[in-house]
C-alpha cells in the first residue's frame, strides 16, 4: 500500500470515498439538451455592453457594496414580501449545503419526494444528516399520506418541496403543499429553480409561513454560468443561516453579470416566452412518435418514457443529441429520458434523431 493509500484509508472519510460525485457529461460538439440550460445567448450588442461593464470592474479588490445592490436588485426583481430578506449563493447548490450546515443538530433528517434534485440527499450525506426519500405517486404527485407520516416519524429539520419538481417537471398539488407545510416540525423549502417557466410561483404566499424559505436560481433564468443562487425568508430566519455562508461567496464578475441582466430583465423574459412554446411544440411532436409518452412540464424540461432508455439515449447521442438518461436513478422513472428544451432548430434535430433512434 502506498503512502498516499493509508492516508486516505486513515483521513478521508469511507462514506465520502464510497459516494459517486456528481456527474457531469461531455457534450464537446453535441447539441446540449441535458442540463436545462438556456440556448439563447446575448445578443451581440448586450455582449458587448457587457464584456466592457465586466472590464470595468475592480477585481483587485473583495466583493464589497456592488453585492449588496445584487440582493436589492434580486428582493425587487422577485418582489421580496415585507419583513423577509434575501440571501446570496453561489448558486442553489451552496445555499442547499448551507442549510444542511445551520442546521446539523444532532439526530437531524432532511425530508424530500423522490425522485427528485439529487443535491438534497447529497447535501444530507456530505454533512452526516439522515436523508428520507418519500416516493410520489405513479403519476408524480405528492404521495400526502407518505409524506404527513414521514414527517411524524422522522421529524425533519428540513423537508425540501421543489416547485416545479426535477426530474418530472410538474407543479405539485397546492392543496397537499400547504398541508404539508402546516404539518411540518421544522423548515420548509420551495425550490423554485425553474420559476420563469412555470404557471405559479409561492412567492405571494412566502409570508404567511415564518418556517418557509423560498429558493431561486439565476441559471434557469439564462445565468447557468454565472452561478448566482437567492434565498428569501423571514428576516430574522435568513440572517441566522446568513452566518454559516462563506465570506465572499460571489465574484465581483458574477455579482455584475447578474446586475446587467436584471437591467436586461426582459431580454430574458422574452427568451423565456419563446422556450414555453417550444415546450408545448415539443410536447406535441412527442405524442406523435411511435410508443412515446410525455409527461406534462412546467419547467424547461420534458420528461419523457420511450420503449427503451438506454437505446434512445445511446441513437440520441450517436446522432449528436445529449439528453440525461434518468432510466435508473429511481424505479418511477424506468425507460425514462429527461430532455431539455432547446431552440426551435434544436427541438427539430431532436426530434428526428429520437425518431430514427426508437
Amino acid at each position: 500500500m502506498s503512502r498516499l493509500d493509508t492516508v486516505m484509508a486513515r483521513w478521508l472519510r469511507q462514506d465520502v470515498q464510497g459516494m459517486h460525485a456528481y456527474a457531469v457529461q461531455d457534450s464537446t460538439g453535441m447539441i446540449k439538451l441535458d442540463a436545462m440550460e438556456n440556448p439563447f445567448r446575448l445578443p451581440l450588442a448586450l455582449q458587448q455592453a457587457l464584456g466592457e461593464r465586466l472590464g470595468a470592474v475592480a477585481i483587485n479588490r473583495y466583493p464589497g457594496a456592488r453585492i449588496d445592490t445584487l440582493r436589492e436588485a434580486l428582493a425587487r426583481h422577485a418582489g421580496l414580501p415585507e419583513g423577509c430578506a434575501l440571501m446570496l449563493g453561489n448558486g442553489s447548490d451552496e445555499l442547499i449545503s448551507l442549510l444542511a450546515m445551520a442546521c446539523d443538530v444532532p439526530g437531524a433528517t432532511i425530508v424530500a419526494p423522490v425522485p427528485g434534485f439529487v443535491m438534497y440527499q447529497m447535501s444530507a450525506q456530505l454533512q452526516g444528516l439522515k436523508f428520507v426519500g418519500v416516493p410520489l405517486s405513479a403519476d408524480f404527485e405528492l404521495d400526502e399520506a407518505a409524506m404527513l407520516a414521514a414527517l411524524e416519524e422522522h421529524q425533519p429539520a428540513l423537508l425540501y418541496i421543489a416547485y416545479p419538481n426535477n426530474p418530472t417537471a410538474n407543479l405539485f398539488d397546492d392543496r397537499i403543499v400547504e398541508r404539508l407545510i402546516e404539518a411540518a416540525p421544522g423548515l420548509v423549502i420551495i425550490d423554485e429553480a425553474y420559476q420563469p417557466f412555470a404557471s405559479r410561483s409561492y412567492i405571494d404566499r412566502l409570508a404567511r409561513h415564518e418556517h418557509v424559505l423560498l429558493m431561486r436560481t439565476m441559471s434557469k433564468f439564462g445565468l447557468a454560468g454565472v452561478r448566482i443562487g437567492y434565498m428569501m425568508g423571514a428576516a430574522r430566519l435568513i440572517t441566522q443561516i446568513d452566518k454559516v455562508r462563506p465570506p465572499y461567496n460571489v465574484s465581483v464578475l458574477n455579482a455584475e453579470a447578474a446586475l446587467f441582466a436584471l437591467e436586461h430583465a426582459d431580454e430574458f423574459a422574452r427568451q423565456a416566452a419563446v422556450l414555453r412554446e417550444e415546450r408545448a411544440r415539443l410536447i406535441e411532436a412527442l405524442k406523435a412518435l411511435p410508443g412515446v409518452t410525455p409527461f406534462p412540464s412546467e419547467a424547461n424540461m420534458v420528461l419523457v418514457r420511450v420503449p427503451d432508455a438506454d437505446r434512445a439515449f445511446a441513437g440520441l447521442k450517436q446522432r449528436g443529441v445529449l439528453v440525461k438518461n434518468v432510466s435508473r436513478m429511481h424505479p418511477l422513472l424506468a425507460a425514462c429520458l429527461r430532455l431539455t428544451v432547446g431552440t426551435p432548430d434544436e427541438n427539430q434535430r431532436l426530434i428526428a434523431a429520437l425518431r430514427e433512434s426508437l
